[in-house]
């Protein structure tokens, strides 16, 4: 009777401590959120944005994808959209002839380079080789964008963004279509109506970030002085909330590891595989940075459920560069942006092989660990809860 006495205790003790594990996990916002997130819709959207091709700036692919996520942002609930116009004036626009590639490495027996591809004729799928044939003019320009408004703090901001324009004649699966994806997915989980945030939170989509992040330049100079005024004045309405923190999204699929001797890549996602988290440690605002970064980091170390994150201080060449001296600021991405990209370690960036049927699940996991990752950090700095 000791003995079953003692078994039947146990056995309680366990499924009180079971019940109170389960209690704990439910009692946590943040992970009620990311486990709104789902590999299978992450695929669905980055597919989805593939069917307009490369979506290079100056085109009507381009235009189309614009409404397209537009459209989307509404279906989430984000229906407050809005789209930023400028100009864009290139001193030597592109026309052919194209430049021919050199350099790069070798991925399932294909030679690669590391440049930008810029010849259509590169792309073997007709049907996308036609849909890619439209060469960009310039011209006014748009970028989307939508807001999920803080109920405490509606005048203060966290922004989320990724460039959904791309290049090299292929669909900008990856570049940028995996980190639009995120972004859209986040915003989708954010502006549920069961959802509250203190703080505001701005989801964009960037358009010319492959002609040196133009959006995102035309963003700063014409929002930056506008940060935290109430217009009009007692309304409690906010155009441009303060800037709290920047956190841009740009190639979040593929660390296959680096070419090996013979220039060849694995057509795997290495064991080791990690979200790298990017700051410039020469911007104004560095500490500032690094210490969001290190937030993310922690964010990432108890919410994402495969690969782990890595900080770096040489974030460059992305839309969050444009922020970087005016609020904290951090890029998200694959591999590391100065090192690794550099040197070969993507070979389908920039080229006709960026097309969806390029990855595999282990790809997509990690850019849907990128996006646990940004969602869960996001929703403690913005004080998310549930209705």
């Amino acid at each position: 009777m000791y003995r079953s006495t003692v078994l039947s205790l146990a056995a309680f003790l366990g499924l009180a401590s079971l019940a109170h594990g389960q209690a704990s996990q439910a009692a946590d916002p943040i992970r009620v959120l990311v486990a709104k997130l789902e590999l299978q819709r992450y695929k669905d959207t980055i597919k989805a944005l593939t069917k307009f091709g490369d979506r290079v700036q100056g085109t009507k692919r381009n235009r189309d994808a614009i409404d397209w996520i537009e459209a989307q942002l509404k279906s989430y609930g984000c229906t407050n959209t809005e789209r930023l116009q400028y100009e864009y004036a290139p001193p030597n626009p592109p026309t052919p002839p194209y430049t021919e590639p050199v350099g790069g490495a070798t991925f399932k027996g294909e030679h690669f380079p590391v440049i930008a591809n810029t010849d259509p004729n590169a792309q073997p799928d007709t049907r996308l080789r036609e849909l890619n044939s439209e060469v960009p003019k310039p011209g006014p320009r748009e970028e989307v964008y939508c807001t999920k408004i803080g109920s405490t703090h509606p005048e203060e901001m966290y922004i989320v963004g990724a460039h959904m324009d791309g290049r090299g004649y292929g669909e900008a699966a990856n570049d940028d279509g995996s980190g639009t994806a995120l972004v859209m997915e986040i915003a989708r989980v954010l502006s549920g109506p069961d959802v509250i945030t203190e703080r505001s939170i701005r989801f964009i989509l960037w358009n010319n970030e492959e002609t040196g992040h133009s959006g995102s330049k035309a963003y700063v100079e014409q929002r930056r002085e506008r940060q935290g005024k109430e217009d009009p004045a007692g309304s409690g309405r906010y155009p441009e909330p303060k800037w709290l923190g920047m956190l841009q999204h740009d190639m979040m699929l593929f660390d296959h590891g680096m070419p090996g001797k013979d220039g060849l890549v694995s057509d795997r996602q290495r064991p080791e595989a990690d979200i790298n988290v990017e700051f410039q440690s020469r911007s104004k605002l560095a500490p500032q940075s690094a210490e969001l970064a290190w937030m993310i980091i922690a964010a990432n170390e108890k919410y994402a459920a495969d690969f782990p994150a890595a900080i770096g201080g040489h974030m460059t060449n992305t839309d969050s560069i444009d922020f970087q001296d005016w609020t904290p600021s951090v890029s998200l991405r694959e591999l590391e942006r100065g090192s690794q990209i550099g040197a070969g370690w993507d070979p389908s960036h920039h080229e006709p092989t960026d097309v969806f049927s390029h990855y595999s699940d282990g790809d997509f996991r990690l850019g849907l660990n990128a996006a646990q990752t940004t969602l869960s950090a996001v929703a403690q700095l913005a004080g998310a809860k549930l209705k």
